[in-house]
């Protein structure tokens, strides 16, 4: 039964993998095709979920969770903490570092896309044993797995987390600046501060004075125009920051309308009641 079980393929299984299938395609593409590093490793990431999906459906329940806790989850994330410390752009894959790198990668691409169109065209298929006689000679998925890494492929296995270990280290020494001069005290910073005449006392806060504290609405100083300190520069080169100086103007004027009729009508009952108190 489970040789015509490897041999057959159910409805659901079918379905899952070209649906499953498509979506991992598409994502390996994105991986190359993106212009931003860190979305290429968002599209890797979710390819290699997808795989450990079909690990899953196919009864390798170890692998599929080594490709979510250790791929996706560890070296994925890893590899996307470094692009982000580094700061890799899109400008920066404009530009040749070493001449000739993309012919050499292509290259390198073409080869191993040949090598593997010759390994699967020369696999047989004629004999499929499955899982259950390979997890049956050492007693086990996990036990298989574990006879083969820490015997036969025990040599790549050291190698791939000495590489690994290199990749961490690497990526701290990138990321690390060596300090020139001591830091300076706050005391220190606030004397240059004065020294430099800039603004001294904390910033005011966004939408003071405005009808909304919103970080991208400016701050309104007592004449209605708005304050520039109250927003940040980020935002206002972006050009981020909503205009609501004629508004504020507009509703300023009002306000001030509104209080002077008020303080009047306040004033003329004042003088009113003081003059029946004099009666």
């Amino acid at each position: 039964m489970s040789t015509l079980a490897a041999y057959t393929t159910s409805a659901g299984e079918a379905v899952q993998f070209w649906v499953l299938g498509t979506i991992a395609v598409i994502g390996a593409l994105c991986t190359i095709l993106m212009k931003r590093a860190v979305h290429s490793a968002l599209c890797l990431a979710g390819t290699m979920i997808i795989l450990a999906v079909f690990y899953l459906a196919n009864g390798a329940y170890f692998l599929g969770v080594v490709q979510i806790v250790v791929y996706t989850g560890a070296i994925m994330m890893l590899f996307l903490f470094v692009v982000m410390l580094v700061g890799v752009t899109a400008a920066d894959s404009l530009k040749e570092t070493l001449k000739g790198q993309r012919w050499l990668a292509a290259a390198c691409g073409l080869g191993f896309g040949i090598l593997l169109i010759a390994g699967i065209g020369n696999a047989s298929v004629k004999n499929f044993n499955g899982l259950d006689a390979a997890n049956s000679a050492n007693g086990g998925n996990v036990e298989g797995l574990a006879a083969l890494l820490f015997t036969k492929y025990v040599f790549a296995f050291e190698i791939t987390g000495a590489l690994l270990i290199t990749a961490a280290v690497g990526a701290m020494v990138l990321t690390h600046r060596e300090r020139t001069e001591p830091a300076r005290t706050q005391r220190e910073l606030s004397e240059q501060r004065v020294r430099e005449g800039k603004h001294l006392p904390p910033l005011p806060a966004p939408g003071v004075y405005a009808r909304h504290n919103a970080v991208d609405i400016p701050g309104l100083l007592p004449d209605g125009t708005p304050s520039e300190l109250t927003v940040n520069r980020t935002l206002r080169r972006r050009g981020q920051i909503r205009d609501v100086s004629t508004e504020a103007l507009n509703d300023l004027k009002a306000l001030e309308q509104r209080s002077e009729e008020r303080l009047g009508r306040d004033r003329d009952e004042h003088d009113r009641d003081g003059q029946e108190a004099k009666r």
